[in-house]
């Protein structure tokens, strides 16, 4: 009875039982191809991500070691004596242009630019040229007459 038993519950187990067939896949879309060009797309995003804060620390940290460096004592100190110095220098040069003392044009050069000046008695103007290293001029007229101090 036992045997009979036994027979018939596995007789009905089998009927019950089933299975589908196991079918292999790639979870990566580089393998499978499913979703792909999402993937892909999103690789590129992080890469364009890293490569744009990586240029943007390069930059921060070059800009941090420029103001560093322009704010020691000894940077601060040559800013101050430049400005002094080239202050004193247009302060020459105005004074040799409004003199009465019979020159009528100078010329000095300053970092390669050129500044040249004429004095003409008949229009009453000074008239300053300034000519850069790469050619371009500027030129300013000032009138000897009407100024009141």
């Amino acid at each position: 009875m036992k045997k009979i038993i036994a027979m018939a519950s596995f007789v009905c187990l089998i009927g019950t039982a089933s299975a589908s067939d196991e079918v292999f896949e790639f979870k990566n879309p580089s393998f499978s191809g499913k979703g792909y060009s999402n993937h892909v797309l999103s690789i590129e995003q992080l890469q364009f991500t890293r490569k744009k804060e990586a240029e943007e620390k390069a930059e921060s940290d070059a800009a941090k070691a420029k103001r560093e460096a322009e704010s020691t004592t000894l940077a601060k100190f040559l800013n101050n004596v430049e400005s002094r110095i080239y202050a004193q220098l247009s302060k020459q040069l105005v004074d040799n242009m409004f003199t009465d003392d019979g020159d009528t044009s100078g010329t000095a050069e300053i970092e390669g630019a050129t500044i040249y000046w004429v004095k003409d008695t008949t229009s009453d103007t000074i008239t300053v040229t300034i000519t850069e290293e790469d050619g371009s001029t500027t030129e300013i007229v000032v009138p000897l007459s009407g100024f009141g101090f």
